[in-house]
C-alpha cells in the first residue's frame, strides 16, 4: 500500500458556476506521506488523456496535503461490475468491451504517451470510474511511478499493489516494468468476461485466484468462451468477435513470463483488431464506431509547471525519489 489517504466530494468556483471535485487528502506529514503526495502530483499533473482523471488543482496547509481531481459521476467499475443487488441490472456486454478498449487505451497512454513512461502498478476494478456515458476512466496514480522507458524493469525492494493482480516477476522478485501493468490488465479482463473478483473466498476450493483458475481455459481460446462468460449475462447477450478478442489477450497478457507479454499498444491493436482502427459492431448503433476509441496519436499537451511549488513539501525529503525501488 502507499501513504494513507481518504476522499472527499466537493466543489469548487463560484455560486453560479460550480464544479463537483473529488478531493484526495493525504494524511500525515511523515516523510513517506510527503514523498508519495509529490509523486502523485508530479505524475498526475502531467497526463492529458480522455481515458484518464484529470488533476484540476492541489493544496498544501497546515491541515494537510491535497490532490483535487475531477469528479467522475458515475461510480466504480468495481461497483457496477461487482454488485450484489440482484435487483439491479447487470453490466451489459457492451459496456465491459467499452471499459476494455478504455482503460486499455489509458495504460496505453501511460506507457508510450507521456514523457516518462509511467506504470501505474494498481490497475483494478476500483480504480477506474465510469462517466455517466460509461466511459471508462483511469484514477489513483497513488502507487504510479515511472521507469526509463517501456520493456525496461527495476527492481523494488517493497512489492506494492493488490494481491490477485500483481504479476508473477514482480510479486516474487520485485521486478517493475510496464509488463507488470500488463498482466494486472489481464486479469481485469477476465474480470469483464466472468464477472468473477480477482480474489473471491467464496468460490470453490482451489478456485479462488480467478487467473490461476481461467488460465487453463484460456488455452482453448474460443472453445472456451462458454466456460468462461459471466453466468449472469443472458445466453449469446454478447458478440462473440468482440469475446475472442479479449480471451486471446487476457491469455497473452497472463503470461508468466514478461518479455513474453505484448505491449499495451498491441493489446489495443487485439482488441479492436490489427486490421481495422475502428471497432465495427452494430452494438454501439450507427455506423458502428465506438467513438473516441479509434487509434489516433497523441498530441503533446500544455503541462503545468509545478517543480518551484513543491519546494515547501519537498522540505526534508530525500531527492531519491522512491526508497523502496532501486534503478
Amino acid at each position: 500500500m502507499g501513504a494513507s489517504s481518504r476522499v472527499y466530494k466537493g466543489r469548487i468556483g463560484c455560486r453560479l458556476r460550480q464544479s463537483a471535485v473529488a478531493i484526495k487528502m493525504i494524511d500525515g506529514f511523515d516523510k513517506e506521506s510527503t514523498k508519495a503526495f509529490c509523486r502523485e502530483l508530479l505524475i498526475a499533473s502531467s497526463l492529458r488523456s480522455p481515458f484518464v482523471v484529470s488533476l484540476v488543482g492541489y493544496c498544501i496547509d497546515r491541515q494537510g496535503l491535497f490532490l483535487v481531481y475531477k469528479y467522475i459521476s458515475g461510480g466504480s467499475l468495481d461497483r457496477h461490475l461487482h454488485q450484489n443487488d440482484k435487483r439491479k441490472k447487470v453490466l451489459p456486454w457492451e459496456v465491459r468491451y467499452k471499459v476494455a478498449v478504455g482503460v486499455a487505451r489509458s495504460v496505453e497512454y501511460l506507457h508510450f504517451g507521456t514523457d516518462r513512461c509511467v506504470v501505474h502498478r494498481d490497475i483494478k476494478p476500483s480504480n477506474i470510474l465510469l462517466s455517466s456515458k460509461r466511459s471508462p476512466m483511469l484514477c489513483d496514480f497513488g502507487l504510479a511511478t515511472w521507469t526509463h522507458g517501456p520493456s525496461l524493469p527495476f527492481l523494488c525492494k517493497a512489492v506494492k499493489g493488490t494481491f490477485g493482480y500483481l504479476a508473477p516477476e514482480y510479486f516474487q522478485n520485485g521486478k517493475l516494468s510496464d509488463k507488470t501493468d500488463v498482466y494486472s490488465f489481464g486479469v481485469l479482463l477476465l474480470e469483464l468476461i466472468t464477472g468473477r473478483k480477482a480474489l473471491d473466498q467464496n468460490q470453490p476450493q482451489g478456485d479462488e485466484n480467478l487467473a490461476l483458475w481461467a488460465k487453463p481455459l484460456l488455452l482453448h481460446g474460443e472453445d472456451a468462451m462458454e466456460k468462461l462468460v459471466d453466468p449472469r449475462l443472458m445466453p449469446r447477450a454478447y458478440c462473440r468477435n468482440e469475446m475472442s478478442r479479449m480471451v486471446g489477450a487476457a491469455h497473452a497478457c497472463l503470461n508468466a513470463e514478461d518479455s513474453t507479454r505484448p505491449s499495451m499498444d498491441q493489446v489495443v491493436a487485439m482488441l479492436l483488431d490489427e486490421e481495422n482502427a475502428c471497432v465495427q459492431c452494430s452494438l454501439f448503433g450507427g455506423n458502428g464506431c465506438l467513438a473516441g476509441y479509434c487509434s489516433q496519436p497523441y498530441e503533446p499537451q500544455e503541462k503545468w509547471d509545478v517543480g518551484g511549488h513543491l519546494a515547501l513539501a519537498m522540505l526534508g525529503v530525500s531527492d531519491e525519489e522512491d526508497d523502496s525501488c532501486g534503478r
